[in-house]
């Protein structure tokens, strides 16, 4: 089969997991479709050295994410995420976009590893085996960035668990 005709194969799947990814930052599903499709130029780009990879969807969830979040961080130049109008937004949407703003302050290791484990829903040895870092890494990048999430969040409940709230 011709490399062309294999990432035909996988652009259904890899379309619904990249928009999935994009969706869990965004919130919004024709950004979550810009960032998909950037996502998917990107594997298209480097498919001779990523179609053959074991964590390939790992990698395209993380590029997702990375778009999704280039995206948000336009988004917030334009409209500050401070707009009198969020207090009409239902507190769900008000906790997504205090999370969206504060993991864009992170650093973008902690960033990635939490948007992948958390938002993507990888595995630890999944989101260590994408960014070529061990998993003692992810563990601490994780925790790092965890807590400095709840340390920047301004919300009324504590967020105990960080995935319930971003799922």
């Amino acid at each position: 089969m011709t490399v062309s005709g294999r990432y035909e194969e996988e652009f259904p799947a890899m379309r619904r997991d990249a928009y999935r990814a994009a969706y869990g930052v965004l919130c919004d599903r024709q950004a979550a479709e810009d960032a998909a499709s950037e996502a998917l130029a990107q594997a298209w780009v480097h498919w001779s050295r990523i179609g053959d990879l074991p964590y390939r969807t790992a990698w395209l969830r993380r590029v997702a994410i990375n778009a999704a979040l280039k995206i948000l961080k336009k988004q917030r130049r334009l409209t500050p995420i401070t707009d009198p109008r969020m207090a009409a937004f239902d507190e769900h949407i008000a906790i997504r976009l205090a999370l969206s703003e504060a993991l864009l302050e992170l650093p973008s290791r902690q960033r990635e590893v939490l948007a992948l484990r958390y938002l993507a829903d990888l595995p630890e040895a999944d989101v260590a085996a994408a960014m070529g870092i061990s998993n003692n890494s992810v563990k601490t990048h994780l925790k790092r960035g965890l807590a400095t999430l709840r340390k920047r969040i301004d919300a009324k409940e504590v967020i105990a668990d960080v995935s319930v709230a971003l799922a």
